[in-house]
Order: C-alpha cells, then structure tokens, then sequence
C-alpha cells in the first residue's frame, strides 16, 4: 500500500531542488539552496587569521552562525548550528590552514519543512564556492516515520509536525558522482557505504532506522548527481532544476 501525500508525491520522491552558487556580491563563497518551498542562503567569509577560543590552533576553525527568518535565535537554532558545524568539521581540510577562522551564515528564506538538510546542502556548496578545501562533498536527507509505520522522504511543514519521528542523514557525495568507481575507499569499504551525520527526533525501532537509512542512501544518490551538475554549471540568469 503506498502512502497518500498531499502534494501527490510519492513515500520516496523528493520535492523539487534548485541550487545557486556566487548569489551574495559581498561573501568569499555564497549559494542558495531550496526544496520546494523550503530555500535558504549560505554565506562563507574567509578563511581569515585566527581561531576562537578554545579551539586547536593547529587546525582551520569553522564557525558556524544561524539566522533565522524572523526573531531571535533560540534553542533550536543552537542545535542546528552544532549539527551544522560539526558536519562541516568532518569534510573540510582542516589541516590545510591552520590557525584560521572560516564563517558560514546561513540565512532562513522559508521554512516549509526538512530545513536544516537544505542548510547543510546549501552550506557545502558555498564552501566550494569560496574554495574552501574538502575531503569531500557532503549531502543531506530528512527521513520521517509516520504513526502507521510508512517511511517517507523530504517532507513538507505539514507533513514534518505529524510524524511519529524523522531522521536527519548526512552521506558523503556519491563517488560514482564525481570520481572513477573504487578510487576512494575507507578501509576496505566505498566511501559512499559512509555516513557522516545522523540525528533522530522522536521514537523508532531499529527496523525503521535501518529503513530509513536505506531510503535516505538512495535518495542521496540522486541529490549527489544534482549537486554535481549543479556545481558544474554556472547558469547567471537562473538556477539548475531538478524533479
């Protein structure tokens, strides 16, 4: 039995993506990222000379700052920004420059769900954008988990508050996206067989994780073959697109 949406997409069907790279004059790397209604701006300044305290001087500092669209910033935000540059620690080349600061903005345009994968999405782009040095790409999914037990991709804001739970999944970029097959393992498995980040909201049993994971992993695939042709292709009237 597929579930019924009310936008009429499928359990694993993505809303439509549009990603912009160099949108902000002013920035040493910006991009705009957007699912369906749900888009926001990412900004990246430096690196610049320098850590914040309490960090390795020995290695690059990111530091991440979250603005959302309207009033302050509050709890959720926060986490958000520790998810946020956590997941960023782990692609940059934080060896590369040591002892500077490299800030990411990202700025709130509309939430309608699934809001911190656009962000991290948004983010690794403008890290490429400003030349940032990475290990690799990154690209995120929101996974939910309905009352009955259906496992649904990229939700919108309705569909996100009536979950019994949801996952966000952070896989590195497929390599069969941007590298010859079997040129980046980790240890003796594909980097793609990876995972990066995973944070749950809510309740579900490790059958539906699983699960989630499996959706999520085929779901990325696709938004890694985006994100490539995205970052490939600099279109100055518009934006890439993809169903």
């Amino acid at each position: 039995m597929e579930v019924e949406r009310v936008d009429g997409r499928k359990a694993n069907q993505l809303r439509p993506l549009t990603c912009s790279r160099n949108v902000l004059n002013r920035a040493h790397g910006s991009a705009s990222w957007s699912q369906g209604e749900t888009k926001v701006l990412a900004a990246v300044y430096g690196p610049k000379a320098g850590t914040k305290k309490n960090e390795n001087p020995l290695k690059a500092c990111i530091d991440v700052t979250w603005k959302p669209k309207t009033g302050q910033i509050g709890k959720p935000e926060k986490e958000h920004e520790m998810i946020l540059k956590r997941t960023l620690q782990s692609i940059c080349l934080l060896t590369v420059n040591p002892n500077t600061t490299t800030s990411v903005i990202i700025q709130v345009v509309n939430d309608d769900g699934a809001l911190l994968v656009c962000a991290i999405n948004a983010a690794c782009a403008a890290l490429v954008d400003a030349g940032i040095p990475l290990k690799h790409l990154a690209v995120a999914i929101c996974c939910c988990l309905t009352e009955n037990g259906y496992v649904i991709l990229d939700p919108n804001k309705h569909e996100e508050q009536k979950m019994k739970a949801f996952v966000y999944l952070v896989f590195p970029n497929s390599i069969h996206a941007v590298l010859p097959e079997g040129s980046l393992q980790v240890g003796k498995e594909p980097m793609e067989h990876g995972i990066i980040t995973s944070v749950t909201h809510g309740v579900m049993s490790v059958e539906n994780y699983l699960q989630c994971m499996e959706r999520g992993r085929a779901a990325c695939a696709k938004l890694s073959d985006f994100l490539r042709r995205s970052l490939q292709t600099q279109v100055p009237s518009g934006s890439p697109k993809a169903g």
